[in-house]
């Protein structure tokens, strides 16, 4: 399903390639297409726009934050590794620091300058307001037909944090209550997150950097220190919400904030999961959005229920989500994080998802 503005994208397409991309080449020479697509990425997210200033004309200006965004989008694309690689690139190459807007009479920030401005995008949550909004603008207006969800481990390089001891007294009691005792009901994870709104669902999930394991993709289990990427991923390919967990955390949980998140953005018919999300919770709450909820049953040691052929045929477009991951992961640097913590490790994946998310658009041309 073509989900998406065609003549906007067209229009956009046409003016980089034929206006922007030669007048840069006639200003810094020969361009390599890789330089092209970090134009045309950085034309698609328009990060400038939505970077604040903080000075007010008291002491030295600071660095032009916008650069420095537009930077790290270029870094996700080119497939740097570090911020020293980053800025070791930006002084050799003068296309690609023209391209992302430093002055080329001005001394390059230094690598300090460059960190200290991607923790306060970290902190701001600038990568992730600008993929809500690219998404809003270019898929909001759409009917998408089915949303795939999918959680991905991502290797963090960090010690696990330690797991806090729970007192005695907020323990729950083991065995079978007295005859005169009455316990209140616990409830599970997910029931609970029904009747909670979205903010307090994220504030609850567990963020911190801890050991986890699950099945990949072949049936193997493996096992990592580090997180867990949870992503919507609309029928073109489009990554559409993303959230961001301790690597313990079952994918079942981010099923419900997930379907929030991708509710306030776009419209679709089904929900695609697979048998980690099989739950009777999960299924209503996706009846109650309006949508078609579309799991893999898992039998727990019954009898399985199988799709028919329709359901069976629709589910099988589940795997745009694990072309999604393996995307982020080999093209846009989801296998090489080198910050720690849980804001600085999200908005790390999020640049990358900028650049993806605007790739896949331009893919959508052909």
């Amino acid at each position: 399903m073509d989900s998406t503005q065609r003549g906007l994208i067209m229009q956009r397409w046409s003016v980089v390639q034929q206006a922007l991309i030669p007048e840069l080449r006639w200003e810094v020479g020969p361009l390599t297409p890789r330089l092209e697509k970090v134009i045309h990425v950085l034309e698609w997210v328009r990060i400038e726009g939505f970077v604040e200033s903080a000075w007010r004309g008291v002491g030295r200006s600071p660095h032009d934050r916008s650069a420095l965004a537009s930077a790290f989008v270029a870094k996700a694309v080119l497939g740097l590794t570090t911020t020293e690689a980053l800025t070791e690139r930006l002084q050799m190459d003068r296309a690609l620091r023209r391209i992302c807007g430093f002055s080329m009479w001005k001394r390059l920030p230094a690598p300090s300058t460059f960190s200290r401005a991607f923790d306060q995008f970290a902190q701001a949550k600038l990568a992730q307001r600008v993929h809500e909004a690219l998404v809003k603008a270019h898929l909001g207006q759409a009917l998408i037909g089915h949303i795939s969800r999918d959680g991905t481990a991502i290797v963090a390089r960090e010690r696990p944090a330690r797991k806090e001891k729970t007192p005695p007294a907020a323990q729950a009691k083991r065995g079978r209550p007295r005859k005169d005792e009455v316990r209140a009901p616990r409830l599970k994870t997910i029931a609970r997150q029904l009747g909670q709104s979205l903010t307090e669902i994220l504030a609850a999930l567990p963020k911190a950097c801890d050991r986890g394991s699950k099945c990949n993709a072949q049936g193997y289990k493996i096992n990592w220190n580090g997180y867990k990427l949870h992503l919507d991923t609309a029928d073109c390919g489009v990554v559409v919400s993303a959230l961001l967990t301790s690597a313990s955390v079952h994918d079942s949980q981010t099923a419900v904030p997930l379907a929030l998140m991708t509710q306030e953005r776009v419209t679709h018919c089904y929900d695609l999961m697979d048998a980690a999300y099989c739950s009777a919770e999960i299924r209503d709450h996706s009846r109650s959005l309006g949508h078609v909820p579309l799991i893999d049953h898992n039998p727990r040691g019954g009898e399985k229920i199988e799709f028919d052929p329709a359901q069976k045929q629709r589910y099988k477009e589940r795997s745009q989500a694990e072309r999604a991951n393996a995307r982020l992961k080999h093209e846009f640097g989801g296998r090489q994080i080198w910050v720690r913590g849980h804001t600085k490790v999200m908005s790390h994946l999020m640049f990358g998802l900028l650049g993806l998310t605007a790739d896949q658009l331009l893919r959508l041309l052909t």
